[in-house]
């Protein structure tokens, strides 16, 4: 329901009333808020390393949104679409720690024999409640009808095999294989691919901003995994090592 459901609900209406700039430096908080939940909920302290590696990816997204102007940086306006966007994040924080430290009844021999595939559909089987109530919410207050054509028929087949399996699958293993604090700050790449999608899908001339903000978001990845070794890996996954290999 958080994973699935909730996250891409709000982030759809988050856009509505907020804007891409707006929507990326607030999910970019996510190193924070999973570091956060960390502390609090599981007693997992973050180290300097860490911390320090999420500052540097989080000024890195600050670089690209912000196309390195101050003066475009200063001009953004938060508006209640960042509080959609903000419940979104912290419920993918949330649905991440859970896939690491899942209750005691899906860990070790409790868990049930499920393949990756398996746990995916599970996960899918509730998310699509949720993602119901959403959209019969946004109906009954008056949105406008889908129009189907081939471009909308496109973009869910793009969003339910790139953005849906494709991407759930890999966060999943990246979570299983380096714990949560680890996959989030491999989600500050997001806003710097996307910019580098729109150089090669719009022809855009690549400046000086992209360089920077890529080389303290990388920077900050290398940072907060150096010298780690075996603690950035969760200690009681739920995610079985056979699991990982499939």
């Amino acid at each position: 329901m958080l994973g699935v459901g909730a996250y891409n609900s709000l982030q759809y209406l988050a856009l509505v009333s907020s804007t891409p700039v707006n929507v990326t430096l607030v999910a970019s908080s996510l190193s924070a808020w999973m570091m956060l939940i960390g502390v609090v909920v599981h007693r997992e302290h973050p180290t300097r390393r860490q911390i320090a590696g999420a500052a540097m990816g989080l000024i890195g997204v600050v670089f690209v949104v912000s196309r390195g102007s101050w003066e475009v940086l200063t001009a953004v306006r938060f508006v209640p679409g960042d509080l959609y966007m903000l419940l979104a994040t912290i419920g993918w924080a949330v649905y991440s720690w859970l896939l690491a430290r899942p209750p005691a009844h899906m860990r070790g021999a409790q868990r049930p024999d499920w393949d990756w595939a398996g746990l995916l559909m599970v996960q899918v089987l509730f998310g699509l409640p949720a993602s119901a109530l959403f959209f019969g919410a946004e109906q009954w207050a008056g949105a406008a009808p889908i129009q189907w054509n081939v471009g909308t028929l496109s973009a869910v087949l793009f969003a339910a095999i790139g953005a849906s399996l494709v991407a759930y699958r890999s966060w999943g293993l990246g979570v299983a294989e380096g714990g949560p604090a680890l996959a989030a700050f491999f989600y500050n790449l997001t806003p710097l691919s996307a910019a580098l999608m729109s150089l090669w899908i719009l022809d855009e001339v690549p400046q000086a901003y992209h360089l920077v903000a890529f080389v303290l978001i990388v920077g900050g990845i290398a940072v907060s995994t150096s010298g780690t070794g075996a603690a950035v890996r969760p200690a009681r996954t739920g995610v079985r090592a056979a699991d990982r290999r499939q």
